[in-house]
């Protein structure tokens, strides 16, 4: 897998992961210095079946650890991910 780049823009955020010139993202907005929602998460089907959106919720939640940010998980996969890691409950509202 290639290395994540994290994009910030205003009160909008994402995560981006290219690989072989296809590209999956997790985008995010920012409701206050403690607060994120992750919105969507996107993977192309060249990219299916290789854990690249997995890979993107974990670096999110990563960060999220490390700056002591709050995540409001609306995007379904973002949230069905979170079901499946009750490790990640420090960070997932």
């Amino acid at each position: 897998m290639s290395e994540i780049i994290r994009e910030i823009t205003g009160t909008k955020g994402r995560y981006v992961l290219r690989e072989n010139g296809a590209e999956a993202e997790l985008t995010y907005s920012i409701l206050s210095p403690e607060r994120i929602i992750a919105d969507h998460t996107g993977v192309p089907d060249a990219m299916r079946g290789t854990g690249a959106g997995l890979k993107l919720v974990e670096r999110l939640v990563a960060d999220a650890r490390a700056e002591g940010v709050r995540i409001v998980a609306l995007c379904p996969f973002v949230k069905a991910q979170a079901r499946r890691h009750p490790d990640w409950a420090d960070v997932i509202d």
